[in-house]
This record gives structure tokens, C-alpha cells and sequence, in this order.
């Protein structure tokens, strides 16, 4: 892989065109954060995009995001001279999804209207388009039900934003189709994505399940306390983050056991991470005197920056740590 993350070696350059010029047309639904951000990143990659979205500042707010995501963009190697050149908004779901290769749902989390939302695309979309959903945690079986044919419907769940964070969770369906599944893995990757297809449907999938725990416990030692938000943030910045970085939890742990690895880690540390679990990871809620105290540390901790401003600065490290990542790994041989 290049140092944006993109296909480097011959193969991977023309396996990743193949795919690409057979799914060149997109429509994106839904054009919030995470739509505009899945435009971008496409527009980039050379594809045709049609963007729909009820909101009549949608245009605008797309083109904004579009122009702040171009400096990340570049950076990770992608080009984007002229990448309005192939951008349309269109007030129709039908115009929007007529002759799409793949449809990019980001509409409400609101399982009855994503079950009326995928019915009418499915009306409207050619037989071969590739239907993907960017939901955050309801599962493709449960919004295929109105469908007459439920096997192109899969989740593809970014991480925010989808055109900077790499991975994309692949979720299908009870009765998506395993080629389906192939596709979307294909397409992904060959937008440089890291898809990564889960074995069985759960709500919330694994990244988000995994980020509320751990908000969780930062909420309780929070509101309790312990520490202040920037200081927690910067606990996890200069522990578990570059550690996690560079290898998740398990092989943490295994590598935290020392020579006797994962086995040695829980007989030895095992019970005293049980105790935790069961006796003092807290339960906070949002009630009204803690979410007065988080908002108030809030403006105390990040208030004298704009949301552009901390936008700016978690995009420029993020692509410092995602580039340097990939100049650390092994590079495919070309034989």
C-alpha cells in the first residue's frame, strides 16, 4: 500500500481501477457529515456522484465540507483539481439512484423510514447497483423487510469522517448475497478503505460498541472528578491511542504478558481486571446536573478553539499517524 493508504503495486493499482470504472456512478443519500464526507472522498477517486438530501442548504453545506476535507485529501495523495466537475445535486431519489453502480445511504437512525427509504431506491436503481448503508447500528436485515430483494443490501459503516478514518465495518444482512459482500469488500479497499466484514449481525457492530463502553468510564471519571476533559484526552493520547495504534487490544495484552503471552496475562492479571469490571467501572447518565458539569468542562477545556479549528488539528495528526503507519508496514512484494 501507498502512504495515503491507496493501491500501490501494479496489481493493486488495476484490480483497484477494475473496480472502480465498474462502480463509477454513486448516489449518496443523505448528505450530513457523513455523506458530504463520503462524496468528497469519492469525487476524489473519480467518481460520478449524485447527492440528494431535503435540506435546501444541503448544496452548500456539502461544497463546504468538501472544501475543507481537499487540504486532507491531497495530503493523503488523492487528487482533487476539478472535483466539482463531477458532482450533481438533485432534488428526486429516483434521478438520484437512476443509474447508479452504488448507492450510499446516510439518512435519520430511524428503522421505519430506512425500511420505506430502501423500498423506494430499490424501485429506482438498476438491478446491478450495490446498496450500502453507512447506519451506526441498525442492522440490514431489520431495514430490508419492505424490499423485494433484500440481497444487494449491506451495512458499510464508516468511522468519522469516512474520507480520513480507514475503516469501514461491512455488515450483511440474513439474506444479503455472499457476492454482495465480495463487492463491497472490493469496492472499498479500492477506495483505501480497510473494510472489515463482521461475522454475524449485533447492534452497533464492534467500533461503536467498543467507543461507548470506553466513553462510558471517560464520562463517569469525568463528572466524578478524577480528571478534567483535556486531561483525560490526553491520557488516552499518550497511552492507549499510539499503543493501540500500532496493536489493538489483544495483541496488547498478549505482548503485556510477557514471555508467556495472553495465557500468562489472565492468570496473572486476569482476576484483577475481573474485579474491575464487576466493582468499579462507573454508570453515568446524562442526566441534567451531569451533562451541565461535562459542557461546562467542555467550554473550559476546548473553548477557546472553533469546531473548524479542532477539526483542522485532529485531521492534519490524523493523517501524520495514518501515513507513518503505512511507511512502517511491510510493503507487498511486486514479484
Amino acid at each position: 500500500m501507498s502512504e495515503s493508504g491507496t493501491p500501490s503495486t501494479p496489481a493493486e493499482v488495476l484490480a483497484g481501477n477494475d473496480v472502480l470504472q465498474r462502480r463509477e456512478h454513486a448516489a449518496i443519500i443523505g448528505a450530513g457529515v457523513i455523506g458530504a464526507s463520503w462524496t468528497a472522498l469519492f469525487l476524489a477517486h473519480g467518481m460520478e456522484v449524485r447527492v440528494t438530501d431535503p435540506d435546501p442548504d444541503a448544496e452548500r453545506k456539502v461544497r463546504s465540507l468538501i472544501d475543507e476535507a481537499a487540504p486532507t485529501l491531497s495530503a493523503l495523495g488523492l487528487p482533487t483539481a476539478g472535483i466539482y466537475d463531477r458532482l450533481r445535486f438533485v432534488d428526486d431519489l429516483a434521478d438520484a439512484v437512476a443509474g447508479a453502480d452504488i448507492v450510499q445511504e446516510n439518512g435519520p437512525e430511524k428503522v421505519k423510514f430506512k425500511r420505506s427509504l430502501w423500498s423506494s431506491i430499490e424501485q429506482s436503481a438498476p438491478p446491478h447497483a450495490l446498496f450500502l448503508s453507512s447506519t451506526s447500528g441498525i442492522l440490514a436485515t431489520s431495514m430490508a423487510k419492505e424490499m423485494t430483494d433484500p440481497t444487494r443490501l449491506l451495512i458499510g459503516h464508516p468511522f468519522n469522517p469516512p474520507h480520513l478514518v480507514p475503516l469501514v465495518e461491512i455488515v450483511p444482512g440474513e439474506q444479503t448475497a455472499a457476492q454482495c459482500v465480495d463487492e463491497a469488500v472490493a469496492f472499498y479497499t479500492a477506495l483505501g478503505k480497510r473494510p472489515l466484514v463482521l461475522h454475524k449481525e449485533i447492534p452497533g457492530f464492534v467500533a461503536n460498541r467498543l467507543q461507548a463502553a470506553m466513553f462510558q468510564e471517560c464520562v463517569h471519571l469525568v463528572a466524578s472528578g478524577v480528571v478534567g476533559m483535556d486531561e483525560l484526552d490526553e491520557v488516552v493520547t499518550s497511552s492507549l491511542g499510539p499503543r493501540w495504534a500500532a496493536g489493538g487490544p489483544f495483541v496488547s495484552f498478549h505482548l503485556g504478558g510477557g514471555t508467556g503471552g495472553f495465557e500468562h496475562f489472565l492468570t496473572h492479571l486476569g482476576p484483577g481486571m475481573e474485579y474491575i469490571w464487576k466493582n468499579r467501572l462507573g454508570h453515568p447518565s446524562f442526566d441534567e446536573e451531569t451533562t451541565t458539569y461535562l459542557i461546562e468542562d467542555l467550554h473550559r477545556a476546548y473553548g477557546d478553539r472553533t469546531i473548524d479549528e479542532l477539526a483542522a488539528e485532529r485531521d492534519r495528526l490524523q493523517v501524520a499517524i495514518l501515513n507513518a503507519l503505512a511507511n512502517s508496514r511491510p510493503q507487498p512484494s511486486t514479484n
